[in-house]
């Protein structure tokens, strides 16, 4: 990672909280952690994977405040919760608007842009009247890494 990204992710890390303080969120120690990892990681993690990840430098952490926190964090746009075909919930810092392929052998899942998408969504408000708040984007294939194992 290079040290610009570094400071990036901090900053973003600062950002994020300061917005969580002005809605009168407190910040725990678990809390920022968990918020950190989450801006840190492009591995799509589930709750068990956070918590894992995170015992050894939080002792006193739970799943349970793992989950909880990520429910905030959802609840406040932070986060999003990928329901990928029935499996375990995985979740994704939003840092920009972005979608996701997933692959159907191995369930690992990259994001990708489609910029054309706000063309859909401006015209979908324009046929029926709504007002669009968000589109999710989720294709599905087979993952380079399972494509050398199958093939």
């Amino acid at each position: 990672m290079t040290k610009h990204h570094l400071h990036s992710h901090e900053y973003l890390l600062e950002e994020v909280i300061q917005d969580l303080k002005e809605k009168n969120i407190r910040i725990t120690p678990q809390r920022k952690a968990i918020l950190h990892y989450m801006i840190e990681s492009h591995q799509h993690p589930t709750v068990e994977e956070i918590y894992h990840d995170l015992l050894p430098e939080q002792a006193g952490i739970s799943l349970a405040t793992v989950y909880n926190n990520l429910k905030v964090f959802v609840n406040e746009g932070l986060i999003k919760e990928l329901k990928i075909s029935g499996t375990t919930s995985r979740y994704d810092f939003i840092a920009h608007a972005h979608h996701h392929v997933v692959c159907e052998n191995c369930g690992r899942i990259a994001d990708f842009d489609f910029p054309t998408l706000d063309q859909i969504e401006r015209s979908a408000s324009e046929q029926t009247g709504y007002v669009i708040y968000h589109s999710n984007l989720e294709v599905h294939g087979l993952c380079p890494e399972c494509q050398k194992t199958l093939h």
